[in-house]
């Protein structure tokens, strides 16, 4: 069983380095969602069982700011939004529009902002 874990822990670190090399070059795109999160933020993970639950369809960008390419482009997305040096995880990029932060409040937020993006 333990053998098991850590093929599978290896496999996902490797998907996720190739995952984030395609991302090196890539700038906030206009008509993306952007998913900045970080694996210990507890609030990343009511964000993403919420998006699971009630748009499991959605094509979302998910960026793990923990990788170096992925913070890259949450600066990125941070000087988009001219959110200076106070930004946290979770934060949506989503067009003109981005949420920081996760509370039962921003699901309201959230939910309005994604309109555009529903195909």
């Amino acid at each position: 069983m333990k053998k098991l874990f850590s093929i599978c822990a290896a496999a996902l670190l490797f998907l996720g380095a190739c995952d984030n090399a395609s991302k090196q070059t890539e700038e906030i795109a206009p008509d993306k969602i952007y998913f900045f999160f970080s694996n210990t933020c507890p609030h990343c993970h009511d964000a993403l069982n919420y998006l699971n639950q009630k748009y499991p369809n959605l094509e979302i960008s998910m960026t793990n700011v923990g990788n170096p390419e992925g913070f890259e482009l949450f600066v990125k997305c941070a000087r988009k939004f001219n959110l200076g040096n106070q930004i946290g995880t979770p934060l949506f990029c989503m067009g003109e529009n981005h949420l920081m932060g996760w509370s039962p409040e921003s699901e309201k937020e959230f939910d309005e902002y994604v309109k555009p993006f529903i195909k």
